[in-house]
């Protein structure tokens, strides 16, 4: 750690007055006191979160310098929750910690003075020196943040560009379709959408088009009133009406039954939802965003979907590229896997040899499913190796 920045004694003995704030993140309480313990409260002012959401609404109510992140969060992807807090308190340093161990680790990025301190105190339990005024985000690594999108990794060119679509659409109230084949990603860039547009603080509904019946979408989508029909004990609303100022992802919607279609592309054009046994009709400010892995233009010469609808969904498309048209992307993905389901593990060369030489039909659903099983097959050794890869 000899490559601390120097300070002068003034600020640090005006600093050592006032202790940094810091949260514990981590649904392991256990962890969070061991964490606590290590730290001390000589030189930090130390709190507590169980989850991502409840971290950042301490960090609402609190404020905060210094983040020790368990990445097993229980409701957050870490990158997602990394995105979040960039984006929302730039001003904070995150230091992410083995959800076992508690020993820190450090990513490739320039950490912040403070945070190569914290994990000097983890690292040896003494007591700091001194502390330096907070180093703030640079604006090289908020251009770098802000070029990708929350949960989602890629250098590659073809994905740069659908960030950059993407950014651009977040930012207003268009109906988005996001089409590519199953398995690429669509669920995570409708998230994203989400996260990074202005109703981000407000819910983000999902429902599957294809896995509810026909003759329940409709009551699931728009709800219904007590004895509209055999079994309605009592009111029920609808996804639609629970995503009220935030954003509904319609998944598979070229599964969507064509008698529901009609109604969707009022809600759409109208804004307002009616439920099922009721005359009443209720006005909703609601995002739609809508995926497909099928050809929805080819649906619409079927006649199993209606153009108007086609052409009301599909004002603005984003076409997500197969994982073999972005093999660059692969190792990180793979490392981002590996170190969701076991942390601190690494990938050896000739392992990643491997994955780059398959063909991946299942694009990256198939990459997360091959390196869970290799994050099981390889036990309590710290590299995943070509004989943990099953393909």
């Amino acid at each position: 750690m000899s490559t601390l920045t120097k300070f002068s004694p003034v600020a640090a003995s005006e600093r050592r007055l006032e202790r940094v704030p810091v949260i514990v993140v981590s649904p392991n309480s256990g962890l969070r006191h061991e964490l606590i313990r290590r730290l001390g409260t000589t030189r930090w002012a130390l709190s507590e979160a169980e989850s991502g959401a409840d971290a950042l609404a301490r960090l609402d109510l609190e404020g905060g310098e210094l983040l020790l992140l368990d990445p097993a969060l229980p409701d957050l992807e870490p990158m997602e929750f990394n995105a979040l807090v960039a984006d929302r308190f730039p001003q904070v340093h995150i230091v992410t910690v083995n959800s076992h161990t508690g020993q820190p680790l450090l990513g490739s990025s320039s950490p912040s003075v403070l945070a190569l301190q914290a994990v000097e105190e983890l690292e040896r339990g003494g007591a700091l020196q001194c502390l330096p005024v907070p180093i703030h985000r640079t604006r090289t690594e908020v251009d770098n943040v802000e070029s990708g999108l929350p949960g989602m990794i890629g250098d590659s060119e073809v994905m740069q560009r659908v960030f950059a679509v993407t950014r651009l659409v977040a930012r207003r109230n268009t109906t988005v379709v996001i089409l590519g084949e199953s398995g690429t990603g669509k669920d995570l860039v409708a998230q994203a959408i989400h996260l990074v547009s202005p109703r981000r603080a407000n819910p983000f509904v999902v429902i599957n088009c294809a896995a509810i019946p026909e003759t329940l979408l409709e009551a699931e989508l728009f709800g219904y009133v007590k004895g509209a029909f055999t079994g309605a004990v009592q009111s029920h609303m609808g996804r639609i009406h629970a995503a009220q100022g935030g954003t509904l992802f319609l998944d598979e919607i070229g599964e969507m039954p064509l008698s529901l279609q009609s109604k969707l592309l009022r809600f759409l054009e109208q804004g307002e939802v009616q439920r099922l046994g009721s005359n009443d009709n209720f006005r909703v400010d609601v995002r739609v965003i809508a995926a497909t892995n099928v050809e929805l233009r080819k649906r619409v010469e079927e006649r199993a979907f209606r153009e108007d609808l086609f052409y009301r969904l599909s004002v603005f498309s984003i076409q997500l590229p197969l994982l073999s048209e972005r093999l660059s992307d692969l190792p990180p993905l793979a490392l981002s896997f590996a170190q969701k389901f076991c942390p601190g593990v690494d990938l050896s060369e000739a392992a990643i040899s491997i994955l780059q030489q398959h063909t991946w039909p299942g694009n990256v659903r198939e990459l997360r499913n091959v390196i869970e099983r290799a994050s099981i097959l390889v036990g309590e050794a710290r590299e995943i190796k070509p004989e943990h890869i099953i393909i």
